[in-house]
């Protein structure tokens, strides 16, 4: 698999990543360990070398899984794990609140790096904005572990405009990673530009909506409380029969490229900026393959306006998260 470099960073990964938290986390029960090593395993073979992970999906047990992995072939791999929530055992993850404060960061990567099995944090996000600390004091601590040479990198997930270009003053942004894809497409207004300005890589996550663009999801499957998609509201069976018109205009251009609907979502996202690195997330080897393949997938400036221009047109029902969730995005 091709290369990229997230931006001015001198950062190089593979040009797709693995999301390693429906493992774990978000999807369902945790899957087996021993198959998702083996998926692990079969994904640095086939060329992915970036792997996305973090402390609050489980919570731990994915940044363990993630470990113990890819610890025999550590000097292949780039791991990318993130800080700022507040978790406690006996609480689901995240409902115990933000906590960015530099103390809680430096505890953090320590813990990180113990269940990475690792030396370094290749990239260390701020999993969300914690509006009562300080974005300075964020990249400053940072900046700490950097020089302490406990951390490479430094990234921010899901944060303002003004946030990020705050926080780079202070520290480097090497990547952002938000959601973006033909479904949701806010980073196109402000945060994309900026990345640009600033030499940042950008790092789409849910680049296949949450399975929506695969083209394997319909108003009629059932989610359970252990399965995120069970709270959005894009994901009701109401929104999910409205929302297929973007599958539809996926699938007309897959046809065409002897192609799957979710290899062009990510063959779409690859050809914005060299320097974005979507990472899609599975379970299953079959998809893993399918998403690599996508790499090697090139549309016409053609296909890309006939994309661009039909999605545009498209009414997506439903927000991408509930209330109290989107609220911690953009600040």
């Amino acid at each position: 698999m091709e290369k990229r470099l997230l931006g001015a960073s001198g950062l190089e990964v593979s040009a797709l990543g693995l999301g390693c938290m429906g493992m774990s986390h978000g999807y369902g029960p945790p899957k087996d360990k021993k198959q998702m090593i083996a998926l692990l395993h079969a994904a640095v073979e086939r060329g992915i070398t970036f792997f996305d992970t973090a402390e609050v999906y489980g919570p731990w047990i994915n940044e363990e899984l993630v470990g113990e992995a890819l610890a025999p072939m550590r000097e292949k791999v780039v791991i990318a794990t993130k800080f700022g929530f507040e978790l406690h055992a006996d609480k689901r993850p995240g409902f115990a609140g933000l906590n960015s404060r530099p103390e809680h960061i430096k505890e953090v990567a320590e813990a990180s790096l113990k269940r990475l099995k690792i030396d370094v944090i290749d990239l260390f996000y701020q999993h969300r904005v914690d509006p009562s600390v300080p974005i300075e004091e964020v990249a400053g601590a940072v900046k700490e572990l950097i020089k302490e040479g406990k951390v490479k990198h430094f990234g921010l997930s899901e944060a303002s405009a003004e946030t990020i270009r705050r926080a780079h003053a202070v520290q480097a942004v090497a990547a952002v990673q938000s959601e973006y894809s033909l479904w949701y497409k806010r980073p196109e207004a402000e945060i994309l530009p900026l990345c640009a300005e600033l030499g940042i890589g950008f790092v789409p996550y849910s680049p296949l909506g949450k399975g929506f663009l695969t083209g394997k999801i319909d108003d009629k499957n059932q989610y359970d409380s252990t399965d995120i998609r069970s709270t959005i509201p894009r994901f009701s069976s109401e929104n999910r029969k409205s929302n297929l018109v973007i599958v539809e205009l996926l699938t007309s251009v897959a046809n065409e490229k002897n192609a799957t609907p979710g290899q062009v979502a990510l063959a779409w996202l690859l050809a914005q900026q060299p320097w974005i690195v979507p990472i899609p997330g599975t379970t299953k080897l079959a998809r893993l393959e399918e998403n690599i393949a996508a790499a090697a997938l090139k549309l016409t400036k053609t296909e890309l306006q006939q994309l661009n221009e039909a999605s545009a047109k498209i009414d997506i029902k439903g927000e991408r998260y509930s209330e109290a969730t989107e609220q911690m995005s953009y600040r």
